[in-house]
This record gives C-alpha cells, structure tokens and sequence, in this order.
C-alpha cells in the first residue's frame, strides 16, 4: 500500500467485545431525601470560632 492507503475492512464500524460486559454507572443509586440533623452543646459562637481557628491553622494550608 502507498501512502495514504488503507484497509476498508479496518474503516468499518468496530465494537469492541469488552463493551457489552460494562455496566452503567448509576450516579443516583444513593441519593437519599430526607433531613439530617445533629445536637450539640457548642454554642453558634464557639462553632463559628472553630471554623475560623481551623481556617487559620497554618499547618491545613495545601498551598
């Protein structure tokens, strides 16, 4: 074959064989509705000083 030929035969619509074995991935096979909720003694001001002592920990920094 010179340049730029090619085999028809390889041209023709091709399925691999592992293709049919693979099964869909189900994104919403554990998606709940619901409410979730949760008790605690902290008050909104000692979580919200948490939050900001954990931000500001330089040793959490990926940067």
């Amino acid at each position: 074959m010179g340049f730029g030929s090619y085999d028809e035969s390889e041209q023709q619509q091709q399925t691999a064989d592992d293709e049919d074995d693979v099964e869909a991935v189900n994104v919403h096979e554990n998606d709940h509705d619901g409410k979730m909720s949760f008790e605690s003694d902290a008050s909104t001001d000692e979580l919200v000083s948490q939050l900001d002592a954990m931000k500001d920990d330089p040793d959490d920094e990926d940067e």
